[in-house]
């Protein structure tokens, strides 16, 4: 296809569908509320819908009150089920797909059901989405004259019983329309190549020829790529690779740890950055400004929101809300009902509403990514900005982390312990170590008071982590590339415990 005609074909598509938009972000409530009850009435003669009687409900307050809100676990033997080909059960189609994902704190697999409608009205939907708000920010952008670098975890789809199970990238992959294989490198061949070290080489040799004018991928996956394309090319940055790079779409894990190391690769101001929010239940939110950190959460994907307040959250005083009645600044689970089948599902994402006018919010962590051993409440948002300073403040720069308790014992106050890999130490560990105390101390105040004179915690204990540990560790249980990511905080040891008996 030529490209003035890709260009002509998105420009069309650009205008038709910020229209769209708008319309969501002058009538967002009614949208959603629209939104539930056609997700309502098409599953309504399902086993779910008719349990609890779907047909009869009409407003927001009787969904709240009949459908109870789901873990995996308690919906688990009905996706069992459906992947052994039994229909109607959750979603009136047949589901064909399952993403797989495990996650970074359960080593027991999770089956996300994947229906074709939200293939086509979520995920792909988004990904042309994130194409138009990049292109009506950037008229002059030459995307469509070259292809986009996607790198995926994917590995190859199993069937079992009719239906297909495998990474979510695989599954999307596998589906890809016409539009997206024709603009994406490297062919799906390559990308869904299981063995990631093998995958990384030919991924290299198929693109080098190609003008890449854009890169989409995990910020830290991305990053081993594009370290591996300069030491085989042994060229200074990426532009001297391909000298039309223009943008950057990246998602999955927060992309502040490895910032500072993508701005050395791509030196220059022009060069874009644009982040999602996406997940294998569903395609959630998207950076809808340059330079900007906050993604406007996108209210007609076939996904309905409700948010639990974590000042609640699995207390006898839990509260779910939907979305008319958040609050900027407030640390929020996430719940979701979706045109795939998922029903008052909580996803374990924490996010924090940055604007309500429009909806505009930042991932602050996950449910079970925390650290609340003794009532410090410190999620992920508050380790980054705290180690973002301290890199500053040291002139270091860091690989990885992670981070968990020194449990009360023999008298012994309790601490944090962390062990950090550095691509480039700071000159004095103690003094790190210290600054990231303190500044642990200024961004949360409940760390704070739980430091005041030792009252509760003793100062953080720091580990260095010798170079490749994170690797070797993900290495070792097979978790290399893709949505694979490193726990960062955590209210057990265990991960902390193997990381440390693997660095001795």
């Amino acid at each position: 296809m030529p490209i003035p005609l890709v260009n002509s074909i998105a420009s069309w598509f650009l205008k038709k569908r910020i229209s769209q938009i708008e319309h969501f972000l002058k009538n967002p409530n009614e949208v959603q509320l629209e939104l539930l009850m056609n997700l309502l009435s098409t599953a309504k003669k399902t086993e779910i819908g008719e349990q609890y009687e779907f047909a009869t409900i009409t407003d927001y307050k009787t969904f709240s009150e009949r459908i109870p809100v789901t873990t995996y676990e308690d919906i688990q033997g009905m996706i069992e089920r459906a992947r052994r080909g039994e229909s109607n059960i959750f979603w009136p189609k047949p589901i064909k797909w399952f993403a797989k994902s495990s996650g970074t704190t359960n080593a027991k697999s999770k089956f996300i059901p994947v229906s074709d409608v939200s293939l086509e009205h979520c995920h792909y939907a988004a990904s042309k989405d994130l194409l138009c708000m990049y292109l009506n920010n950037n008229p002059g952008a030459q995307l469509f004259n070259g292809k986009s670098l996607r790198l995926g975890g994917s590995k190859e789809l199993y069937e079992q019983n009719g239906t297909y199970y495998g990474d979510l990238s695989a599954i999307l992959i596998d589906n890809l329309p016409l539009w997206a294989e024709f603009s994406s490198t490297p062919s799906s061949k390559v990308s869904l190549m299981g063995d990631w070290e093998v995958k990384i080489d030919a991924i290299i040799k198929e693109t080098l020829r190609e003008n890449v004018t854009s890169l989409a991928g995990v910020p830290s996956w991305m990053l081993v790529l594009m370290n591996e394309v300069l030491e085989q090319t042994q060229k200074a940055n990426l532009f001297e690779v391909w000298p039309n790079l223009e943008a950057y779409f990246h998602g999955g894990v927060s992309f502040a740890p490895y910032e500072e190391q993508y701005r050395n690769l791509l030196p220059s101001d022009k060069f874009k950055y644009y982040e999602i929010y996406n997940a294998s239940e569903g395609f959630f939110a998207i950076q809808d400004r340059n330079d900007s950190d906050e993604l406007l959460l996108m209210l007609d994907y076939g996904i309905f929101y409700e948010f639990i307040p974590m000042d609640t959250f699995h207390t006898p005083d839990q509260k779910v809300i939907p979305l008319s009645d958040v609050e900027v600044d407030q640390n929020y689970a996430v719940v979701i009902t979706t045109n795939g089948g998922l029903w008052r599902y909580m996803i374990g994402d924490t996010i924090r509403f940055t604007s309500v006018d429009p909806y505009r919010v930042k991932v602050t962590g996950r449910t079970k990514h925390h650290i609340n051993v003794f009532g410090e409440e410190l999620i992920i948002e508050n380790a980054e900005d705290a180690l973002r300073r301290v890199c500053a403040a040291t002139k270091s720069k860091i690989v990885e982390y992670t981070a968990g308790p020194i449990f009360m014992h023999d008298g012994e106050k309790g601490a944090h312990e962390w062990i950090i890999e550095f691509k480039k130490a700071p000159e004095n560990i103690g003094e790190f170590a210290f600054l990231l105390d303190e500044a642990l101390q200024n961004i949360n105040s409940d760390y704070e008071a739980k430091r005041f004179n030792n009252m509760t915690l003793n100062s953080l204990k720091l580990n260095i982590a010798r170079p490749g540990l994170f690797y070797d560790w993900l290495k070792k249980k097979d978790k290399l590339g893709g949505q694979h990511k490193i726990p960062r905080l955590s209210n057990q040891r265990l991960y902390l415990d193997e990381l440390l008996a693997m660095n001795s």
